[in-house]
């Protein structure tokens, strides 16, 4: 990137941000469709996106080695937060997701979706890369000790969401494909077990994603 251009001086790689403008544009168009052509839904939807490109531009000013000194502090705030929606957490819709501020409903799994990836970030550039078994494996209890609490909530779509952005720090890290085909195997290997284990609502989504009609 041009040290003159714009992205450069604001910290933004333009090209992925194109990509994220195009699926943002598609899900605005399925939310319009879904929604019975309510465009007032569209537009609340729309406002929230401006400011989600506000946040993520004021973030890409933090400088990294400030994130990287944030990191263990905020995963492990973000974990004490979902142990506390586990025992004190404000039961909506049959889920157990929210902390009650009296001011706001917070749900801490939406911080563990940036803490996870910071961490695990943090965690690998501290050694050596490509990462070694060891550490790789650590890196994955680090992932799954969130995804297993929000799990709980239940809430396994953000639960996948986070683990998708943990594995994905360590996908770049560079790990050999001989290891993700195992990695993929395992996965393959535990779906009946998960299926088990899910909730009859879940169950459904899964099936109607499959077979729509």
């Amino acid at each position: 990137m041009n040290e003159y251009s714009l992205g450069y001086r604001i910290h933004i790689d333009f090209i992925p941000l194109f990509l994220v403008f195009i699926l943002c544009s598609c899900g605005l168009v399925l939310l319009y469709s879904a929604s019975g052509q309510n465009i007032d839904l569209v537009y609340s939807q729309m406002i929230k996106l401006l400011i989600a490109l506000l946040c993520m531009i004021l973030m890409a000013q933090v400088p990294p080695a400030n994130l990287d000194r944030l990191s263990l502090s905020l995963y492990i705030f973000g974990i004490i937060l979902l142990l506390f929606v586990i025992i004190f957490g404000d039961i909506g819709k049959g889920a157990q997701r929210w902390l009650d501020l009296k001011i706001i409903r917070f749900q801490p799994s939406e911080l563990m979706k940036i803490a996870v990836p910071i961490i695990i970030s943090s965690y690998l550039s501290s050694r050596f890369l490509p990462p070694k078994f060891l550490r790789i494996l650590i890196a994955c209890i680090i992932i799954a000790t969130p995804v297993f609490l929000i799990a709980q909530q239940p809430d396994l779509g953000t639960a996948l969401l986070v683990a998708v952005a943990g594995f994905s720090v360590i996908f770049i890290a560079g790990i050999s494909w001989r290891f993700l085909l195992s990695i993929f195997i395992l996965s393959a290997l535990s779906v009946p077990m998960l299926w088990h284990f899910m909730r009859e609502y879940q169950k459904q989504r899964v099936l109607t994603f499959f077979n729509p009609e």
